[in-house]
């Protein structure tokens, strides 16, 4: 158990630290800029002020107990109340910017999810510290609370967006019980019902095995559950808590301490202090994966009421072998599934998603391994001038530590981004390649390229075989093929479609464009024998040796993302 003491201490200490972060003239924390690349325009800005952790360090400040604390935690709640767009005739009506340096009019675009984040700091802060605010910040913080409710049922998130649904649930739910308001408690408990029905017809979440997206729905969900006076509400919130605990377990490899993929979405590629000090809060404390000194505070998680149920927890505790085969993602009308594989023994824990997008958030083919007392990845990668190419599409089908996998092009795709910076046809390039990429401990690796299409890495115990099948891509570049380097720590296993000048690739003119590869980890070197037929439109690969149940078929054409997603 987490004792209320060390609780205590770390609130404080967390505190202590952000003292430095917070501008008295601005009433809002600092903190050093940093962009995932889209919605905000900012560049090069070394500091920024944040309204969403502003709002979360305010409400962390009222429930201190402190009375400057508390004084100074109401001021950044009347502060980012004033950022909020209050104009109804806006379509960003009741939302924040991400930063007080960037107004609403100049992101590209607005995110509405602020509304939910937002607005869930501030229902926290009207139901645990209304007693301490004045009249008139009770009453704006209730029209801001309105506003932010208005802005997520507007919007009104289906159940695939997971933790934007569950929070949107969580704002309107307990907005409408703390204001005793029946419109937006009916909602976000219709939210949840739907929410749940989704879950139970898929099986999962449609978010799937995400360190950073699961721990906020397991968050949200325990708050909720916590904080809901609704029976209803908290008998379904039980059932999803199951559905995320045991989608953690299942993927939890106990002897690299690694969260085994793959991961609908990640920014991480080995698991990062903060997600053992979530581990060790729900398992109350019965397994040490850190030591107290090291154990991360964040706000919103120690006073939620996380807690993993105990059937779960050996998971944790003790190696188990898994072979999973889920899925994750359907789409009748555009006939569309996506299913994920995991194969875990204690050596390695090998995952694959056999068609996604290969956007930067996704590990679509992600490998740990127990080496050396330490831990090494192998992630797979399509790169773009140096970065993740989400127009890329993976077709993958994986047994045991097996893949069959290949690499499509579509021609309207996101570029940085799963969405938001679609091409039309083409792009401009003056690189692109296919990239393994291996980190963590590489200690005593070795590469050779045995041949002009195979090449072995050998890392300790672990052999990991991976071979060309087909390579078709209207490339007039030289230098095209295996490349490998060790760059920062890590090696860069890459099959090069093209370097050079800036060229102009048209998806739209290709008659076909595509790569298939098989690759084999395990104790000893395993080439995969693999056949490759073409028909007119599909490319189809199978293994005839120890691994028959491994077949694909991918697109030779390049096409929309549905229809390579949908075949």
């Amino acid at each position: 158990m987490i004792s209320t003491e060390l609780t205590r201490q770390k609130l404080l200490q967390w505190l202590e630290h952000n003292e430095a972060n917070y501008n008295p003239e601005l009433q809002l924390l600092r903190q050093p800029f940093s962009s995932p690349g889209y919605h905000t325009t900012l560049r090069d800005v070394p500091y920024v002020h944040p309204t969403r952790e502003s709002l979360s360090y305010a409400v962390t400040l009222l429930g201190s107990g402190i009375p400057r604390y508390q004084e100074r935690g109401c001021a950044i709640v009347e502060k980012v109340l004033s950022l909020q767009d209050t104009d109804p005739s806006r379509p960003t009506h009741g939302i924040w910017s991400w930063f007080y340096e960037e107004p609403l009019d100049r992101m590209a675009p607005p995110d509405w999810n602020w509304a939910d984040f937002c607005g869930k700091q501030l229902v926290l802060a009207a139901m645990h510290h209304h007693d301490i605010m004045s009249p008139g910040l009770k009453s704006r913080l209730r029209d801001a609370i309105f506003r932010a409710c208005q802005a997520i049922i507007a919007r009104n998130v289906g159940p695939g967006y997971t933790n934007i649904s569950i929070m949107g649930a969580f704002v309107t739910l307990l907005a409408g019980e703390v204001y005793d308001y029946a419109p937006y408690r009916d909602y976000g408990l219709q939210r949840l019902t739907e929410f749940h029905a989704h879950t139970k017809r898929l099986g999962t979440f449609e978010e799937y095995n995400s360190p950073t997206y699961t721990t906020v729905a397991i968050a949200e969900l325990s708050s909720l559950y916590t904080r809901t006076k609704n029976e209803a509400a908290r008998q379904l919130t039980e059932k999803l808590l199951e559905v995320g605990w045991r989608m953690v377990a299942e993927h939890f490899h106990v002897p690299t301490k690694q969260w085994a993929g793959p991961h609908s979405r990640s920014y991480d590629k080995l698991l990062a202090p903060k997600f053992l000090t979530f581990l060790q809060l729900g398992l109350e404390g019965e397994v040490r994966f850190l030591p107290d000194e090291d154990l991360i505070f964040e706000p919103n998680w120690y006073d939620s009421g996380l807690r993993c149920p105990e059937p779960l927890r050996p998971y944790f505790i003790e190696p188990h072998h898994e072979h999973l085969r889920q899925r994750i993602y359907e789409n009748t009308a555009k006939r569309i599934q996506k299913h994920a594989t995991l194969f875990m023994n204690e050596a390695y824990a090998l995952g694959t998603i056999d068609k996604e997008i290969m956007w930067n958030q996704r590990r679509n083919l992600l490998a740990y391994m127990k080496h050396g007392g330490e831990t090494a990845y192998m992630q797979l990668q399509c790169l773009h001038d140096g970065y993740d190419y989400a127009a890329a599409i993976i077709t993958s089908r994986q047994n045991e530590g097996d893949v069959l996998y290949g690499i499509g092009f579509s021609t309207n795709g996101g570029d940085t981004h799963s969405s938001l910076d679609r091409i039309e046809g083409w792009v401009k390039v003056q690189d692109l390649r296919i990239r393994l990429e291996f980190g963590g401990c590489l200690d005593t690796i070795e590469v050779k390229v045995q041949e002009e299409r195979r090449v072995r890495v050998v890392l300790g115990e672990h052999t990991i075989c991976v071979q060309n099948l087909l390579a078709e891509f209207q490339s007039d570049s030289s230098k095209t093929g295996w490349e490998w380097q060790i760059q920062d720590g890590r090696l860069h296993l890459d099959y090069i479609l093209y370097s050079g000048p800036e060229h102009v690739f048209d998806f739209t003119d290709m008659e076909q464009a595509g790569l298939l590869f098989a690759l084999s980890l395990g104790d000893r070197e395993k080439w995969l024998q693999v056949e490759v037929t073409e028909q007119e439109q599909y490319w189809t690969a199978w293994c005839t040796n120890e691994s028959p149940l491994l077949k694909i078929a991918m697109r030779r054409k390049p096409a929309t993302v549905d229809e390579l997603l949908s075949q």
